[in-house]
């Protein structure tokens, strides 16, 4: 009785020895060796994220840890809320050291959900802080993170550097002027800053009132009245180009599907005239009206060279109580359940039939359409780009944690090309949220050397070391034009 004491003692050392070290996820030797010398000091190319331009160009210092961690991070709201927080220390008045509090008491009981690894190696990482957060050191923990938060090593500019990020790429609608980025250019920093065109405003026609509002804002930054359908489009033009100028190469997109009709269904100037006389259209009308207008975005980007992305599959603002109190993007999304096979197929193939389907992004957020997606992106790889011209993005949103990482590295390799994968983004509002480009680079290594391990790769380590930088950095430098 006495050894086996002992034994559970030594075990659960060593599990406290073990976990999040060096090590962390890498499952044997090849896996240590490709991720340590081939991934880890790779820099980060972020291509989609929802960072703020604001707090980029002005280099913006934290007060807390509050504020640079919970703040807009709808991830940890979800958690919050589900152990029983209550909203004033979630997105209400709390102050910071009241709010950490609170998701100290939290995370150990996000246990098994990527917000316990992700936390923990965003203490490591930014803060050298390698305790586990709990409800007793959480007093300490704030202090000792907001001390190193007064430093230049941990404003924007310095938690990016510290991440080894060499560009990110933020999302912005068409009414944006860009200023942000403007200056920020003019600064001279290493780190490339740049815009990504996101214009589901210009569509999202469900709603006259909004959508009006809308259009009058569009109009006024683009100088055009826009008084007709032809108008809208000239408007959308005008951002496009300006967009350009200031050095945006990505387009993105969310919608819980891609429409596809056969044009010539609806006229789609009636249904703007009915729209503007805030009449409202029904389900098909808006479709068929967000279909013509994609498609003349799609054949704008293609034009300018553009790599187009469509993040499909969200079901939003599901809790229309709470969206009144917190507002949008505040973490009452999930993953919807639409049919997405022929949308997609009738979209892209409509671009490809006149040679005007660009490099596109397909994002899945139903892991039980991942063969779809996978194969679907095969479809319309024609040889005119190099490694993969359309591409099975990253997983997303409710997927990007291990198991939705396995299953899409998994599916894009046994369905597509993984060599040819563009890599990892972080889909944040956080800039402390680049640790998970290392939890994918870490998957990523082991999952192949395992396949080592087992015999199913050949023990070939530059060859496949060269397959592993591709994934997490040099596919995606070749195939964004910036």
């Amino acid at each position: 009785m006495l050894y086996f004491i002992h034994l559970l003692v030594s075990i659960t050392k060593m599990a406290k020895n073990t976990f999040l070290d060096e090590n962390f996820l890498l499952q044997n030797d090849f896996s240590r060796t490709l991720y340590h010398d081939y991934a880890k000091e790779l820099p980060i190319i972020d291509y989609h994220n929802h960072l703020s331009p604001k707090d980029i160009c002005e280099n913006r210092q934290f007060n807390d840890i509050s504020e640079a961690w919970l703040e807009g991070d709808h991830y940890k709201w979800r958690a919050m809320r589900t152990y029983g927080v209550n909203e004033r220390y979630i997105t209400g008045d709390a102050n910071g050291r009241e709010k950490l509090g609170k998701w100290a008491e939290t995370v150990p009981y996000t246990l098994r959900n990527p917000l316990y690894h992700w936390s923990h190696l965003e203490l490591q990482r930014y803060f050298g802080i390698h305790e586990l957060l709990t409800p007793e050191n959480a007093d300490k923990i704030y202090e000792d993170t907001k001390g190193q938060l007064q430093q230049s090593s941990h404003t924007t500019l310095g938690l990016l550097h510290m991440a080894n990020v060499e560009s990110v790429c933020t999302t912005d609608d068409p009414i944006d002027d860009l200023s942000y980025h403007i200056a920020f250019a003019k600064q001279g920093n290493a780190l490339r800053a740049l815009p990504t065109f996101r214009p589901d405003k210009a569509f999202a026609v469900e709603d006259p009132k909004s959508y009006n509002a809308y259009i009058t804002q569009l109009s006024a930054v683009s100088g055009i009245a826009i008084v007709s359908y032809d108008t809208l489009l000239e408007a959308l033009e005008n951002r496009m180009d300006y967009f350009h100028e200031t050095g945006c190469r990505l387009s993105d997109h969310g919608l819980g599907e891609l429409p596809f009709f056969k044009l010539g269904r609806y006229n789609v100037a009636t249904l703007f005239e009915r729209l503007r006389e805030h009449k409202v259209l029904d389900p098909q009308e808006v479709e068929y009206f967000k279909f013509v207008t994609l498609q003349f975005l799609s054949k704008g980007y293609h034009k300018r060279g553009w790599v187009q992305q469509f993040h499909l599959g969200a079901i939003r603002n599901n809790n229309k109580r709470l969206l009144k109190q917190c507002g949008p993007d505040t973490g009452f999304d999930s993953i919807g359940d639409y049919r997405q096979a022929e949308g997609l197929s009738g979209y892209l193939n409509a671009l490809d039939s006149t040679d005007q389907l660009g490099k596109t992004i397909l994002y899945n957020l139903n892991p039980s359409l991942n063969e779809v997606f996978a194969t679907m992106a095969g479809n319309f790889n024609d040889g005119s780009v190099s490694k993969g011209k359309v591409q099975y993005g990253a997983a997303w949103w409710f997927l990007d944690q291990k198991d939705g990482m396995e299953k899409h590295l998994n599916t894009l390799s046994s369905l597509g090309m993984l060599s040819c994968f563009v890599g990892m983004l972080t889909d944040s509002r956080s800039f402390l949220s680049f640790p998970r480009h290392e939890y994918f680079r870490r998957i990523l290594c082991n999952l192949i050397g395992n396949d080592v391990a087992k015999g199913e790769l050949p023990n070939d380590e530059k060859w496949l070391g060269k397959i592993v930088g591709d994934i997490c950095y040099t596919n995606a430098k070749g195939y964004f034009d910036f």
